[in-house]
């Protein structure tokens, strides 16, 4: 099969229905035809599509916000040179379409040569540089460097990626041109396309949006769902009655789903406590209601209640109650330093809404997390606020990732106003979060976008690994809300404005520390590029992407839960023990 550098990628003309066959022309060639299907696959292609895709192909390589295995890359790769593809082809079918004149003669034919030479040259030097960009971005993280040998991965990954969104797409196009082939015969030219058009878009949106979206959510519901269920040796069954799924507890042991069982079963021990803090620890309470405890949300609410009461938790001094990711995680780096800082006097309490990992999650529970936290928290709230003031224990919230969309749909509802909260910790919020938006975008002038300062700290504040609590000297009330974000994690940062317009947190002095120098903006490619960071936000050294450290935590629960007799000496020496215990991301 040869391969054809056609001028257009263009649809080609529909003569009206019903015209004249034009003269010395049979009645096949007078019919209405936008190409035959058999021609729709031939290896033909728009050279000013080919030249942007070159250039686009450059573009992939930049670095982005994490270091990108090969695979990865070559996934970007292939994906970004066909859309540097669809937008030349696209551009030059645009212009032939408004009958522009073109550029001919001694001018195209020195133009044409020294524009396919600057695509390579930028391809080449990009290509040479890939290795250094990356091994830039590991070096800023502690990993080991990357060698030219990812190459032939990228090289294949990007070839079959590239091939198979080329074969979807001229699929579409024999599609729609053969819809305004059978409506070209019954129709007038203008209204075929457009009516045909119309309709195709339709289907497909409804596909998409319906029946292929409802599909991969029963799939992956499906597919998570049994994981939730097995019971592996490297859980423990609490024998406590402090806990969860212990004898005494009124949730069982197989009703706490895989995450549940991980939580009630972790933790430190008495004993740890004691070493850290020099005696006089509790037994933590950690209660949790997972999606088979109940059949209704707040029939689950009720049980963590009731264990609650049950465990004695609303005794303590401080009871948090946790929104967990869609897996129904709770991070031990997280609710671990809490525990250590008050020397187990605590409770934590939290409520599966899901099966499905946070990245499917973000698109398919956002009302199922909101509602989950909204109808748990007012359960657990109202009899709160029925207890006395002086005795009853401090109440907070926390949440990683999506959990902290649900803090933040807590944090907005009414139940919240007459008997306040005392503080909150919110990890990694993603991009869905309205109200982190909002403080980002109504932050204090001078103050970076990557960790800003809203009203100079009276409530809420925001940190990263290096700090950041202390950076204004305006007092901090009450009621202190913390967010607890990396400048490098993709899932606090993407944004589909980043397309079109450059994110404010890229430019000189908003970026954070964790942010590579190298690291450009592009439309469309710097968006794609972040996007496909999501994927591998979990899979870098702790403290870089989404993975945040005990230490971060244990910082950021002191300045929000400001426990007594804390020391800076003391701070570093339980960072180290909290830095010592293995980290399991189940």
């Amino acid at each position: 099969m040869s391969v054809t550098v056609s001028s257009s990628d263009a649809p080609e003309a529909i003569p009206d229905a019903g015209s004249s066959p034009p003269a010395g022309g049979g009645h096949s060639r007078w019919r209405p035809t936008l190409g035959e299907p058999r021609k729709v696959f031939e290896l033909s292609f728009s050279g000013v599509g080919l030249t942007v895709a070159g250039f686009f192909f450059s573009l992939s390589l930049l670095p982005s916000l994490l270091p990108r295995a090969a695979v990865v890359q070559g996934v970007a790769s292939g994906v970004t040179v066909l859309i540097g593809y669809g937008v030349g082809a696209g551009a030059q079918a645009l212009w032939e379409y408004l009958g522009i004149p073109v550029i001919t003669g001694r001018v195209r034919r020195i133009l044409v040569p020294v524009i396919v030479a600057l695509v390579i040259m930028s391809a080449a030097l990009a290509v040479w540089r890939l290795v250094g960009w990356q091994n830039q971005i590991r070096s800023l993280y502690g990993m080991e460097p990357t060698s030219p040998t990812v190459w032939p991965v990228i090289v294949v990954v990007a070839i079959v990626v590239a091939a198979l969104i080329l074969v979807v797409s001229r699929s579409l196009r024999l599609l729609f041109r053969t819809v305004f082939q059978w409506l070209g015969r019954r129709l007038p030219r203008r209204v075929a396309a457009v009516t045909g058009t119309a309709v195709l878009l339709v289907i497909i949106w409804s596909l998409l949006t319906g029946v292929l979206v409802n599909g991969f959510f029963a799939a992956a519901n499906a597919t998570f769902a049994p994981n939730d269920t097995r019971v592996t040796e490297d859980m423990t069954r609490p024998t406590l009655p402090e806990r969860s799924g212990s004898p005494q507890s009124l949730s069982s042991w197989d009703s706490l789903g895989r995450q549940g069982r991980y939580f009630v079963g972790g933790g430190p021990t008495v004993a740890e406590l004691d070493t850290a803090n020099g005696g006089g620890a509790k037994e933590p309470i950690r209660v949790y209601a997972g999606l088979t405890g109940a059949d209704t949300i707040q029939g689950r609410a009720d049980l963590l209640l009731a264990e609650l009461k049950r465990s004695g938790a609303f005794d303590r001094k401080v009871l948090v109650v946790a929104t967990t990711t869609g897996t129904g995680f709770l991070d031990s780096n997280g609710v671990d330093p809490l525990e250590f800082a008050w020397n187990g006097d605590t409770a934590i309490a939290g409520v599966q809404y899901s099966y499905l990992p946070s990245w499917i999650s973000l698109l398919a529970d956002q009302e199922a997390v909101k509602e989950t936290s909204q109808v748990v928290f007012a359960t657990v709230h109202e009899y709160w606020a029925t207890l006395p003031e002086a005795t009853r224990p401090k109440l907070y919230l926390y949440g990683l990732s999506l959990g902290s969309f649900g803090v933040e749909s807590i944090l907005q509802s009414i139940n919240i106003l007459n008997e306040p909260i005392d503080g909150a910790l919110m990890v990694g919020p993603p991009f869905v979060n309205p109200l982190h938006q909002q403080l980002s975008a109504e932050r204090d002038p001078g103050s970076p976008a990557s960790l800003p300062i809203y009203e100079q700290g009276r409530t809420v504040r925001f940190a990263n690994e290096q700090g950041g609590l202390d950076r204004t000297t305006g007092p901090w009330g009450p009621t202190r809300l913390v967010y607890l974000q990396h400048a490098s994690d993709p899932v606090v940062f993407f944004s589909t404005s980043m397309a079109f317009s450059k994110p404010e947190w890229l430019y000189n002095g908003q970026r954070g520390p964790d942010v590579s120098e190298r690291m450009g903006w592009f439309p469309v490619v710097t968006m794609w590029q972040t996007l496909l960071d999501l994927a591998g936000a979990g899979d870098v050294p702790m403290g870089y992407g989404h993975l945040y450290s005990a230490t971060a935590n244990l910082e950021s629960w002191l300045a929000v839960t400001q426990p007594p007799g804390w020391t800076p000496e003391r701070v570093k020496a339980l960072s180290k023990i909290l830095e010592a215990r293995p980290y399991v991301n189940t």
